[in-house]
């Protein structure tokens, strides 16, 4: 291996640790999107949490829940092409409620705050965003041959497959397996 060689992959484990390092700063985060304009200005991040939780999920209110560690409104990220409502970050003291709540959600499917439509999700960095976006077509497409597909943690491509369970960690080892399969090949043809 030359120097150049050793540097490069030297530089890609530091931006898989550094994506790793952010991702688990915010392991605890939940993200609402979708809360009407003003609205945790008037009632405050932490009410708002409270309420959806208190609208949605009657048997969680039942239960003791989670200890808010801190809520916020997010700065607005300006892109032109999309009107997105600002977002809330929920951090939370207990990683068991983030992902207690996310699965009740999933569950749900529809989740509103007000009778506004929201959605709650995971809060990942910026590059576990962008890396499990690039997996969305092939899931969509897989979804639609019934092969069970699900995007693991941080994004990682899982499904099965002729009786067994298959997972990528990236675009590059999937397109190299489905060369060997020609009916996942001419299932995702358009795709890969």
């Amino acid at each position: 291996m030359d120097a150049e060689q050793k540097r490069e992959k030297r530089l890609k484990r530091n931006e898989e640790s550094l994506r790793e390092l952010w991702d688990n700063i915010k392991h605890t985060n939940i993200r609402i999107i979708g809360v009407p304009e003003g609205e945790e200005r008037e009632e405050g991040t932490e009410k708002i949490f409270q309420e959806i939780i208190a609208e949605n999920f009657t048997n969680m209110g039942k239960e003791p829940l989670t200890q808010i560690q801190e809520a916020q409104g997010v700065p607005y990220k300006i892109n032109p092409r999309r009107n997105t409502p600002r977002h809330i970050l929920i951090k939370l003291t207990k990683i068991k409620d983030k992902e207690k709540i996310l699965k009740a959600a999933r569950e749900k499917k529809q989740v509103t705050y007000q009778g506004t439509l929201i959605r709650l999700l995971a809060d990942f960095s910026a590059d576990t965003l962008q890396a499990r976006r690039e997996w969305h077509d092939v899931l969509n497409m897989m979804k639609e041959q019934n092969l069970q597909p699900r995007l693991l943690y941080p994004a990682r491509l899982s499904f099965r497959f002729e009786g067994e369970s298959k997972t990528f960690i990236d675009k590059q080892k999937f397109r190299e397996f489905s060369h060997t399969k020609p009916a996942l090949q001419r299932i995702l043809k358009e795709l890969l």
